[in-house]
């Protein structure tokens, strides 16, 4: 065997050995949806349920109000996605094409919240919320999301790229700044919105923290904040914690094989302009 050859099992092996140990919690998860409370507790562990069947899905479907979870978590991610992308082109545009006072300043403020942890935030963020009279609602949900400060910066990243000389062009034909950003810059820049949404699907899809501090009613909760309430003082039932878990992430699955081209990219583009 030539060293070329070596070096390639090597690498082979060494990708099979990482691509097991990412997989193995998603089949471990699976695995334990089929089996019993008593089987998931056993000592030594048991990898495979003694009867496979569906009654923890079953179960699960019994404990929490999956449909109002799985509609107040769908409009949750839709306006978030609505308003993060919308907005993050409106400010990416202005700070990478736009001249204006203080402009790599202000674009220094924006990223600030990048650098601070999120849960900084929470306390302004639900009194402002309670103030509005907007508590247990599925409107609380959405409001600090529809701002995307990743969003602003991967999507002025995209803007810098753009030719001036389409920008200088569209000027000598009369258009107008909205002309401009409507009808050349966002055509050019579809794979970064795409990654844009799909970045802010995901986090708001898995967000926890915010539904259970502003809404306090089961119906009124998304499916991951409905799935925490499984999670008792004493005891927590893993298999039908996994069931709901799995049944959770796909929509999230199905949304990034529908979009996974335009979402790599997008990521793959905006790493070569960054």
């Amino acid at each position: 065997m030539t060293n070329r050859k070596q070096g390639l099992t090597i690498v082979y092996l060494i990708l099979l050995v990482g691509s097991i140990i990412m997989v193995f919690p998603f089949l471990w998860s699976v695995l334990t949806s089929f089996k019993t409370q008593a089987e998931s507790l056993a000592v030594p562990l048991k990898w495979m349920p003694e009867s496979w069947g569906f009654f923890n899905y079953k179960k699960i479907n019994e404990t929490l109000p999956f449909v109002n979870l799985f509609l107040n978590t769908t409009l949750m991610v839709i306006f978030r996605c609505i308003f993060s992308v919308f907005l993050a082109a409106l400010a990416g545009y202005a700070f990478a094409r736009l001249k204006f006072p203080l402009r790599n300043f202000f674009f220094m403020m924006v990223l600030i919240p990048m650098m601070v942890p999120g849960q900084v935030f929470i306390l302004s963020q639900y009194l402002i919320v309670s103030k509005l009279g907007l508590l247990n609602t599925v409107t609380a949900l959405v409001i600090p999301g529809i701002v995307s400060t990743f969003g602003t910066f991967l999507l002025r990243q995209f803007f810098l790229g753009i030719p001036n000389d389409l920008e200088e062009a569209a000027i000598l034909d009369g258009c107008s700044i909205w002309q401009i950003f409507s009808k050349i810059m966002l055509p050019l820049t579809k794979s970064g919105l795409v990654s844009v949404g799909i970045f802010t699907a995901l986090f708001a899809w898995k967000d926890l923290m915010w539904p259970l501090i502003v809404n306090m009613s089961v119906d009124k909760l998304t499916l991951s904040a409905g799935l925490a309430t499984l999670i008792g003082q004493y005891s927590i039932n893993y298999p039908e914690l996994m069931a709901g878990s799995l049944i959770a992430i796909v929509p999230m699955i199905v949304l990034f094989l529908f979009l996974q081209k335009q979402f790599i990219e997008g990521i793959v583009t905006s790493g070569i302009k960054g």
